[in-house]
């Protein structure tokens, strides 16, 4: 609600943010839920304890597994959660994969826990760290079983990586739009330019010196209906080709620009059963080959053709590709329009347009730059709002971070209070403990870019299909934050423990 208007502001579509009664049920729901899975768990393990035995544990930890039943109970809970937002949310693909998401985070997290105790034992035994009072202390607290450790990196570091993996997506789709956009567009998309207005339309701007180049095509409409006699859908689901009207074209000869990747164009006078040339790569999507028949309704007409070649189709050039080409003497006598691209100088497009216009009124000018800016608004606002939503989860494990800091308070008092009977100035004892919160800032930072760079790289491979890159402005900031936010929260709660008397602390323990 705080940041309500940010986020409406940079959503491309219009957002209404207010509070619905619903979703205060279901996020009730799942917190109930939720409490009951890290309650259950913690609370068996201490069944066969002795109350004396909890009562001296200064750690306040209690280790070994809880009976057989008990996690039985805490998994079918766990399934129950899962079950309950996929049921909630209607998608359960999607639901299960981020389950499954959050569960490899989570044991990733525990293993680097555990990897970042065993290797800060080594190192408080080594000689690197002897003379060095308040860093072999910070070490052998990291290393030790007191177990902050795991849980300021869990805390932490499943917040950070969720921020890791958007900065990783934003980044990359911003560099992707720079990537693949040309750098040359065309100016214009002329559409609906009739067979009679044609040549006079290419007469007028060719006469123009500041107009590069013009490219034109004759242009249909239609939908893939049937594939080898099926339905469609049946044979490549729910594929973005199947999904609405496509562009269809036809050409005589092969074009200049055109690279056959499979099969063979037809004859220039070819006048046989109609055929057609299919983009390669969404034709290997589809599962589509050679000899294969398509089914095209074309204004209300059945057309079958069959599939003699492939061929490469760019539509990063921003130029004119069309997914199916057939041979002139299939669309003979079909009614259509042709389509035009005009590169031209930016300073000369306002008159282009207001020639266009005011020669021809049925024929549509699309100006690409305003297309590519608004596409890549659209991605901005996105990202950005995305962004949001990780900061709320960053802040969600700051408070759980803040909570693990106060929970380890109690330990910390008696661990001054045993440092100071040993001589250790205040001076050392602050900064071991700020030593310590900076290491568990900075592991569980660089566990968060490891694991967020793994998930932007999926999402951009699986999801986007685009290539990925790694960012390292975002990854330098993720640690950056992990270091700062466990060292405040550390020394929040190291002054307490500092100014404690150790007599009092140590008869208390007695």
């Amino acid at each position: 609600m705080v940041f309500a208007p940010l986020i409406e502001a940079r959503l491309p579509v219009p957002a209404e943010v207010q509070i619905f009664p619903r979703p205060l049920g279901e996020a009730a729901l799942y917190g109930v839920l939720a409490a009951l899975i890290f309650t259950i768990w913690p609370l068996a393990q201490t069944e066969e304890v002795r109350a004396a035995t909890l009562f001296r544990d200064a750690s306040g930890t209690v280790k070994g597994w809880p009976r057989g039943r008990w996690i039985g109970l805490t998994l079918i809970l766990l399934g129950l959660l899962v079950a309950t937002a996929a049921s909630f949310s209607g998608l359960i693909d999607l639901t299960v994969w981020s389950a499954i998401g959050i569960c490899a985070a989570f044991v990733i997290l525990v293993i680097a826990a555990a990897g970042i105790r065993a290797i800060a034992r080594r190192l408080a035994r080594s000689r690197v760290v002897r003379g060095k009072s308040a860093l072999r202390l910070a070490m052998g607290a990291v290393g030790g079983p007191s177990g902050e450790a795991t849980s300021v990196v869990l805390s932490l570091g499943l917040g950070l990586t969720v921020l890791a993996a958007v900065g990783q997506i934003d980044a990359n789709l911003r560099g992707a739009i720079a990537r693949d956009l040309p750098e040359v567009a065309p100016s214009f998309f002329m559409v609906d330019i009739q067979p009679n207005q044609l040549e006079p339309f290419l007469d007028a701007l060719n006469a123009r010196d500041d107009v590069e180049t013009i490219e034109t095509a004759p242009m249909l409409r239609g939908i893939i209906t049937e594939i080898n006699g099926q339905p469609a859908s049946e044979v490549a689901g729910d594929h973005w080709v199947l999904q609405g009207d496509r562009g269809v074209t036809y050409s005589a000869a092969k074009p200049e620009e055109a690279i056959v990747t499979h099969g063979e164009w037809w004859p220039e006078d070819y006048s046989g059963p109609p055929q057609v040339s299919f983009a390669t790569e969404e034709a290997l999507e589809m599962g589509l080959g050679l000899g294969d028949e398509i089914t095209v309704n074309i204004l209300g007409r059945d057309m079958t053709a069959t599939i003699t070649s492939l061929r490469e189709v760019d539509f990063s050039t921003a130029g004119i590709g069309f997914i199916m080409s057939m041979n002139p003497s299939a669309l003979a006598g079909a009614p259509h329009s042709h389509i035009a691209t005009v590169y031209a100088d930016d300073a000369a497009e306002p008159e282009i347009l207001r020639q266009v216009s005011n020669t021809w009124s049925n024929i549509t000018a699309i100006r690409v730059k305003d297309a590519i800016e608004q596409v890549s608004g659209i991605l901005a606002g996105i990202a950005a709002a995305i962004t949001y939503g990780a900061l709320a989860t960053l802040v969600t494990g700051g408070v759980v971070l803040i909570g693990a800091a106060a929970t380890s308070a109690r330990a910390r008092v008696y661990e001054a209070a045993i440092l100071k009977t040993l001589g250790a100035s205040r001076g050392t004892i602050l900064a071991s403990f700020a030593v310590r919160s900076a290491i568990l800032g900075a592991a569980a930072g660089l566990v968060a870019i490891v694991a967020g760079g793994l998930a932007g790289w999926a999402v951009m491979t699986f999801v986007m299909q685009t290539d990925f890159y790694f960012e390292p402005v975002s990854a330098i900031a993720i640690v950056s934050g992990g270091i700062t936010a466990t060292l405040l929260a550390g020394l929040a709660f190291a002054w307490g423990p500092l100014s404690a008397r150790p007599a009092r602390v140590l008869r208390a323990r007695e």
